[in-house]
């Protein structure tokens, strides 16, 4: 039996360097930096009902909300919870325009 040598591996560092290339990996894996501030600028009692699902077009992110109720509270919210936003989205290099919120888009995990 021949004895095969696999001496073309690619580095990690590489791979990894190749994926960063890619624009759309870049603004899913920014996105989720962002999606992870949430709990530091939503008030405490909406931290475990709500969590951010998506952005849309035009800077819009949707926040996916347990109910009717969390989703009206929050929208009361709206003005401070994006001036919070301002610090993370200025270090990100994003925009985010407006909050959605919708109770729709909950899932339970």
């Amino acid at each position: 039996m021949k004895k095969v040598l696999y001496t073309d591996f690619e580095g990690v560092d590489s791979v990894i360097s190749s994926m960063m290339d890619n624009p759309q990996l870049k603004k899913a894996i920014t996105r989720t930096n962002l999606y992870s501030f949430w709990d530091k600028i939503v008030p405490s009692k909406f931290k475990n009902r709500s969590k951010p699902y998506s952005m849309t077009f035009g800077g819009i992110m949707v926040i996916a909300c347990e109910n009717h109720i969390v989703a009206q509270e929050l929208s009361l919210y709206k003005v401070v919870l994006l001036k919070k936003f301002e610090p993370y989205l200025k270090s990100l290099k994003m925009r985010v325009t407006d909050l959605k919120f919708d109770p729709k888009k909950w899932v339970v995990e």
